[in-house]
């Protein structure tokens, strides 16, 4: 594919995705407090989208199209609103899931990972909504830890609100399938 025609393309699975999110309720309004503490008027609930098989698999064919042109080997999502959708997509690119917990269990293997990390792996790792990138730079911390490498995240939403900037000054591209503006046109 040529620029234009992924540029073509990249924009009729922005367009299928919105219809989507909004067709299975995944966009709510009201009052809600988010992961980060800030207020916001509404939410976009992708677990909704995670248990809707046709939007699931919407998800992660497009993140599949984006993980194709990256340079990585393992597809990795943070417990419990990436793990779905990182599951999806190491499915639909055949490449290894790698898990990544918020914290040590105290029992069994005692690891902050389910799945295989040596150090010279390439990790893309996905995240169902990106606010301030918070929670997915510490993930991105602990993986980084092992020597691993994470240069990019894929977020089903971006609410455009810090996260590609916060993502940046640790070296890590956001690539969001759908910005909240494009959604709450």
């Amino acid at each position: 594919m040529n620029k234009s025609e992924t540029k073509n393309e990249l924009e009729t699975q922005k367009q299928e995705l919105i219809a989507a999110l909004k067709a299975c309720g995944a966009i709510r309004y009201g009052n809600f407090t988010l992961a980060s503490g800030k207020k916001s008027k509404y939410y976009i609930d992708i677990k909704k989208a995670s248990t809707d098989p046709k939007t699931l698999k919407l998800i992660a064919r497009q993140a599949a199209f984006r993980i194709k042109q990256m340079d990585v080997n393992i597809v990795a999502g943070v417990e419990l609103g990436g793990v779905p959708l990182a599951t999806a997509a190491s499915i639909e690119t055949e490449l290894p899931l790698l898990i990544v917990r918020k914290a040590i269990k105290d029992y069994g293997t005692k690891s902050r990972f389910v799945g295989d990390i040596e150090p010279e792996d390439r990790l893309v790792m996905l995240e169902d909504v990106t606010t301030s990138g918070g929670s997915v730079r510490n993930a991105i911390e602990v993986v980084r830890e092992t020597g691993a490498s994470v240069k990019y995240v894929i977020s089903v939403v971006d609410r455009e609100e810090g996260a590609a900037e916060n993502l940046k000054e640790v070296d890590v591209e956001l690539v969001p399938l759908v910005s909240a503006s494009d959604l709450l046109k």
